[in-house]
């Protein structure tokens, strides 16, 4: 065996146009048109054949041709604009710098498993890593003191091929990171910078790489390097491979590795988002670090959690990963006496004693201050999901709240639009993409000119498609004639509906094949006929969704379906741009209430494609009922199967009764009038407001902002707050047996009027307590003359609490402590002020500190009985 040196000659850049490199490695050019127009018109076949890589681009680009546009006039004035674009964008003064100066140089930092920023960066899968990507574009647009950090997989998601059978095959590429638009990070000295981990019985060495993405710098985690065992090297090999061992593995070197990595670049954070519970261990490290440092364990615990905020994407259980007791004492053994805890301690702080295993999502959501679900419906769902562990608290009180994804449009939205809306919007509609008003004006695009560029889109697609198909039987060699026919399939004038995403049963890839006859007369009607893409990846280790994408290509090679019905493989960035530009009906099928926002619909909604989803996820939020399309009702069905029969039966009425009759209506022109006033309300509606600008800004001022503030506060004074609270907690758990309310007395209710005062007096018992350490206060709500009959008699719960156990539409109004009586109990009165209509009220008691993050951060309350 012999060892060899590898060297890498590219071609030198000319003077003039010198910048390219610095531009190639910048994120910026994904969401910048004309940044990528500079690489196409070097050579527009390599552009494509490295996937819109430019850093690969110009390690293979010819010198010649670099030489010959080096000399263009036109090439020329491209590149001096795009890299005065460029400065402008990196120096300018941004929102974050005019809405909080105060906190510029406080840094927030987002931990992620996975960053899908853009097709030349493969290391994502789906959805959330396309949000997480979306999510560091709008914090560079908006100037956050924002750093990502992430894992760096050699092998990436994987690439998807369908075989002559339709099964799904994987193949993991070997990525060369020198060929992509990241760099490693390095000492001072240019030697190269290793941040270790321990695991059981060895240290795993991580090199860090740098995506920068615009103003925004990602950090990713990479162990294949020759100081680890061959073993270790593979942890970073795969995002969501392997087995057990290798994510708990994986989810230790994000975590502890990711906070590790942030020290040695002497990054500080404030404020800390885990996007997911995969990051959750980075809270392990962090309470380490302060216990290490000389801070108690109870208020490092609480000044962990001042910063921290967590957002949980998924209602589906397999999205929450789950270990074992044994597994948690192999590889956190080491750490019980660096935290000063005993095991079970540990064990306590992710523990679900119902499932008998260690949550990361629950470690995550009891050590974060703010904790958020994707969507309003995905809130509620979460909320009910986690109830359980906040016993006696109302529903929606319950501290998990929500803001809607968004999707960053300036990556999204076709550039030929983009010319478009420069000729009818305000010229800032750019700058100002939550802006109602300057989306309003897409009314003033002649219907004709905006219907030829939506034709023109849908004609790319069409072609890329057709490649693709082509790509695929060539590959398996299949028959010429089977080749040559894919240039007949999928016909630009006909509707087409386009359906692709990650291949997981509950989204329901099949629910139009439920009636097959009635499919096929869709698809075969000779004047007004539908055409469907179908796009997307099953897990590797996900044997029904993989049946689906069989299922579906069977479909595709049975007539009447044979070029109607389409499947296109390997879907990534690159494929969903193109189709979500492209189609003119975008479907989306989840199992409501399953999806727990989805963002391929805004995306295409961008675009003017209309949306037709069943009302799940964003899609209650957005839809008004004039700018898309709903499918099925918003009930709740107790047997999946009548779930599937009725949504089926909805789609196939709407398809019949409104979207296709709609679709073929022309005028003497050609041109569908009642459709394209759909596609300018779907413009004008959703995307002013779901857009990661929007997302962003909500995160900064509901989390971000109030993280960084309570995280300064509470460590004020070697955390002296911080210990404050801890204590002030620990006496509130010991102490709150003992307290009760034990009688509650109302004036007289008869014939009151709105407004007026209805006096109550309560007896409260708070033992050891005082009554600084708590709020007694009135709680009611209105009620439906349908809850009277369904009433829990639950203690102290009179009148609120219907047969879900929920409270209705909560108002609190605060009583005043009067007196004490010889017993030591204490006197309170307060006015409840009635508003008109039935409403229910009680008395409760629950803890109360000005060092709250929510009322309930400590979940403890005592209700009245009845009275």
């Amino acid at each position: 065996m012999y060892f060899i040196r590898t060297v890498t000659v590219a071609p030198k850049l000319p003077d003039k146009i010198s910048r390219l490199g610095e531009l190639a490695r910048n994120l910026w050019f994904s969401w910048n048109p004309q940044a990528q127009e500079l690489f196409r018109r070097i050579n527009s076949s390599l552009w494509e054949e490295v996937k819109h890589n430019p850093v690969c681009f110009l390690l293979n680009v010819s010198q010649d041709q670099l030489e010959r546009v080096a000399k263009s006039e036109s090439f020329l004035l491209l590149y001096n604009q795009v890299m005065e674009d460029l400065n402008q964008y990196m120096t300018a003064q941004t929102w974050f710098n005019r809405q909080y100066p105060e906190h510029n140089n406080h840094v927030i930092a987002y931990f992620s498993a996975e960053f899908g920023v853009h097709e030349s960066h493969p290391t994502y899968s789906g959805g959330l890593g396309l949000l997480a990507g979306d999510h560091c574009k709008s914090a560079s647009d908006l100037g956050l003191p924002f750093v990502g950090v992430g894992l760096l997989y050699k092998n990436g998601y994987f690439t998807q091929r369908i075989n002559r059978e339709g099964w799904q095959e994987a193949h993991y590429p070997y990525l060369n990171f020198y060929q992509m638009p990241i760099t490693p990070v390095t000492h001072p000295d240019g030697s190269t910078l290793y941040v270790p981990v321990e695991l059981p019985g060895r240290t795993v060495y991580l090199k860090i790489w740098q995506m920068r993405v615009g103003r925004v710098h990602v950090y990713l985690l990479d162990a294949d390097v020759t100081r680890n065992n061959m073993a270790d090297r593979a942890l970073t090999g795969q995002l969501y491979g392997g087995d057990r061992e290798t994510r708990i593995c994986q989810e230790i070197l994000l975590g502890i590795g990711g906070v590790r990595v942030l020290r040695a670049l002497n990054i500080h954070p404030l404020a800390w988002h885990i996007n997911e519970g995969h990051a959750a261990f980075l809270l392990i490290e962090r309470i380490r670090e302060l216990v290490q440092a000389g801070v108690p364990v109870n208020a490092a615990v609480e000044a962990v959690r001042a910063g921290t905020l967590f957002t949980t994407h998924t209602p589906v259980p397999a999205g929450h990963d789950v270990f074992s007791a044994e597994m948690i004492d192999k590889y956190f053994n080491h750490l019980y006496s660096q935290l000063n805890m005993e095991r079970e301690d540990f064990l306590a702080l992710g523990w679900d004693d119902e499932q008998k295993v260690f949550n990361m999502t629950l470690l995550a959501l009891r050590l974060s201050s703010y904790c958020n679900g994707v969507s309003k419906l995905h809130g509620q769902v979460t909320r009910q999901m986690f109830r359980r562990f906040y016993p006696g608290i109302p529903m929606e009180e319950i501290p998990i709240s929500s803001i809607t994804n968004g999707v960053h449009i300036g990556s999204w939205l076709a550039p030929e639009l983009q010319e478009l809306f420069d000729r009818y919007l305000e010229a800032d509609w750019r700058q100002n993409c939550c802006n109602r008003q300057a989306w309003e004006q897409v009314s003033a695009i002649p219907a004709e000119e905006l219907w030829e560029v939506h034709c023109r889109l849908k004609e790319k697609m069409i072609r890329i498609a057709r490649d693709n198909l082509r790509g695929q039987r060539l590959r398996n060699q299949e028959p010429a004639l089977r080749i040559r026919e894919v240039e007949q399939y999928l016909d630009p004038r006909i509707l087409t509906i386009g359906f692709a995403r990650r291949f997981a049963t509950y989204k329901r890839a099949n629910l139009l094949l439920r009636d097959k006859e009635r499919l096929a007369r869709l698809v075969s009607d000779p004047v007004r006929p539908i055409q469907i893409i179908f796009a997307g990846k099953a897990h590797p280790a996900d044997r029904l969704g993989q049946e689906l994408i069989k299922q579906i290509y069977e479909l595709t090679n049975q007539e009447p379906f044979k070029g109607r019905v389409v499947l296109l493989e390997d879907y990534d960035i690159a494929l969903a741009r193109s189709l979500l530009q492209g189609v003119d009906v975008w479907l989306n099928t989840p199992r409501r209430p399953l999806e727990a926002s989805g963002t391929s619909g805004q995306k295409a909604a961008v675009n003017g494609v209309i949306h037709c989803s069943i009302l799940d996820g964003w899609w209650p939020e957005a839809y008004d009922g004039e700018n898309g399309f709903a499918v099925g009702e918003t009930r709740e069905y107790h047997d999946e199967e009548t779930q599937d029969r009725d949504d089926a039966y909805s789609l196939f009425a709407l398809l019949e009764e409104t979207i296709i009759p709609m679709y073929y209506d022309r005028d003497q022109k050609g041109i569908p009038r009642a459709w394209i006033e759909l596609m300018k309300r779907s413009l004008q509606t959703i995307p002013p407001f779901f857009n990661t600008e929007r997302m962003v800004k909500e995160y900064c001022q509901q989390f971000y902002v109030p993280a960084i503030e309570r995280n300064l506060h509470l460590s004020r004074n070697n955390y002296e707050p911080a210990r404050h609270l801890a204590a002030f907690k620990e006496r509130l758990k010991e102490n709150w047996p003992r307290v009760a309310i034990t009688s509650v007395k109302a004036g007289d209710t008869q014939a009151m009027g709105v407004g007026e005062p209805l006096p109550i007096e309560a007896v409260v018992q708070l033992g050891s307590l005082s009554p600084e350490d708590v709020t007694v206060e009135i709680v009611y709500g209105r009620l439906d003359e349908k809850c009277f009959d369904s009433f829990e008699h639950m203690p102290g719960a009179f009148c609120l609490i219907n047969a879900n156990g929920q409270l209705c539409n909560i108002n609190k109004t605060a009583m005043t402590v009067t007196g004490q009586t010889p017993e030591g109990t204490y006197l309170y009165r307060g006015n409840l002020i009635l508003p008109q209509g039935t409403v229910g009220y009680t008395v409760r008691v629950r803890p109360a500190n000005g060092d709250f993050a929510h009322i309930f951060e400590l979940p403890l309350v005592a209700w009245a009985p009845h009275f």
